[in-house]
């Protein structure tokens, strides 16, 4: 079992940033892939950023050239640094985290950006 504990989550208004963060524990190393997806009200869940399992990042187009995916392997934690945030990417934010049999996620954390 994989537990995950997120962080960060808040209210910004427009344009400001937040930095989420996502910290591991138990069985930690099965994982190969880590990533943060989010929900909005209404809509479905979606990816966000990730690590691959090859170790390559990914991020959505909607996203790109304003958040950044990182990690620090030996806190085992996973982060991701939001700016410009706009009103659209108000939604739940949860990272996941899998190994080859299984998939956690986070509880998720709330980001609010006001306009």
């Amino acid at each position: 079992q994989v537990q995950l504990v997120e962080s960060g989550g808040g209210l910004v208004q427009a344009g400001g940033s937040l930095r989420l963060s996502c910290t591991a524990s138990g069985r930690i190393a099965s994982i190969n892939y880590m990533g943060w997806y989010r929900q909005a009200p209404g809509k479905q869940r979606e990816l966000v950023a990730e690590f691959t399992v090859s170790g390559r990042t990914n991020y959505a187009d909607s996203v790109k050239g304003r958040f950044t995916i990182s990690r620090d392997i030996a806190k085992n934690t996973v982060y991701l640094q939001m700016n410009s945030l706009k009103s659209e990417d108000t939604a739940v934010f949860y990272c996941v985290y899998s190994s080859a049999e299984y998939v956690y996620w986070g509880q998720g954390t709330q980001v609010t950006v006001s306009s």
